[in-house]
């Protein structure tokens, strides 16, 4: 019997590691990711102030795997026949299956953003993003486009930069706050941090299309920009031609595929939607695990008369965090952190992540760079 993990972004690489301590001798694991490394995502901005810090976020597959590892680009799934193809020509078979393809940016076929414009998924584009603000001067406008979390978190490094300079970073939201997923106090303290290391905030205001020169807004206006930086929404794998597939809080997606992390859109045991992050993908993950097992053992042990009973995913975090420049905020239940308590957080939470994926001397040196902001030179 085969189980195959489909990516090793957060949810996979979390799912990987628990399979190969709870799946069976006699079950085999193998793991499809399109490339060789694991990148963790949420510290992607720090690389556009700090390029040093890849080598810290970045987690080679071969040393926290024990498993089979294929790299292939998974180019579609069908979840109920349990096979997957990989580079558009060869079959994966499996007998069960876990799709954590995560998503990429959506550019809504907006006119001209996805020429114009670069995203923050990789890191490729947090270099460029470095390159092209190294080269704006005084009086020049680097725009960001959308305010979730990943937007916040670049403008703010941008912010960070200029080191003097009267570059003007701007940040646009359509909807009428900065974060606005979140709740009505974290994105108070967010936008104050914003405005506090100098970024230009602007809500109510959505992106209609860019040129090389502009960037057209919803009420047709046209604003110069000399760099643009899109965070503005995720769509699904191009394995699932974009689409994010709904699935219930027990993350089967088919008889023989679960889904798990922003490759779907999942609805928790409560009937809510879930967000798309970090903490969800992880924490699906080991209800995917359990779930994988209990399936596994239904096929191998049972006569197949009843349907196995199946854990149920439910949304809960114990708060939420983003880095803004220098500073940080934190919302831990009813409290708002901000400054060096938040920032500590946010590395602390960070470094467990590496260290509970097996990439402690990763976590070890995150945690001795974040810390030391105040003594990084912009010019590295």
């Amino acid at each position: 019997m085969r189980v195959a993990v489909l990516g090793a972004g957060y949810a996979g690489l979390t799912l990987a590691r628990k399979l190969e301590q709870t799946l069976p001798d006699d079950v085999s694991l193998v793991v499809v990711d399109e490339g060789d490394e694991h990148l963790v995502q949420h510290e992607l901005h720090r690389v556009v102030r700090r390029p040093s810090l890849a080598e810290e976020i970045t987690v080679d597959l071969d040393t926290v795997l024990d498993c089979e590892l294929r790299r292939a680009t998974v180019t579609d799934v069908a979840p109920d026949e349990g096979t997957a193809t990989l580079d558009g020509s060869e079959t994966l078979s499996y007998d069960v299956g876990a799709m954590c393809l995560g998503a990429q940016t959506a550019f809504y076929d907006l006119p001209g953003v996805r020429e114009h414009a670069t995203p923050l998924k990789r890191l490729d584009d947090a270099r460029e993003i470095r390159e092209r603000f190294l080269d704006l001067g005084d009086g020049d406008r680097a725009v960001v486009g959308g305010a979730g979390l990943s937007g916040v978190q670049v403008a703010g490094e941008l912010a960070e930069m200029r080191d003097g300079s009267d570059i003007e970073v701007l940040l646009l939201e359509q909807e009428d706050a900065v974060a606005p997923s979140f709740p009505a106090s974290f994105q108070s303290a967010v936008h104050d941090a914003l405005v506090d290391v100098g970024v230009t905030v602007r809500t109510g205001t959505g992106v209609a299309g860019a040129d090389a020169d502009a960037i057209t807004l919803g009420d047709g206006s046209d604003i110069a920009m000399d760099q643009f930086v899109w965070t503005g929404g995720i769509e699904g794998s191009p394995a699932l031609d974009a689409d994010r597939p709904v699935v219930r809080a027990d993350l089967r997606l088919g008889d023989s595929t679960f889904a798990v992390g922003d490759a779907a859109r999942v609805v928790d045991s409560d009937g809510e939607a879930v967000p798309a992050s970090a903490a969800a993908a992880i924490r699906e993950a080991r209800v995917a695990a359990d779930n994988i097992g209990t399936v596994i053992d239904h096929r191998q042990n049972s006569s197949g008369e009843f349907q196995p009973r199946l854990t149920q995913y439910q949304f809960d975090v114990p708060g939420w965090l983003v880095s803004v420049g220098d500073d940080a905020v934190a919302k831990v239940g009813p409290s708002i952190l901000t400054g060096r308590a938040a920032l500590a957080l946010k590395t602390t939470v960070g470094a467990g992540y590496l260290g509970t994926v097996g990439a402690v001397e990763n976590a070890v040196d995150l945690v001795r760079e974040e810390l030391d902001l105040e003594e990084e030179s912009d010019s590295e």
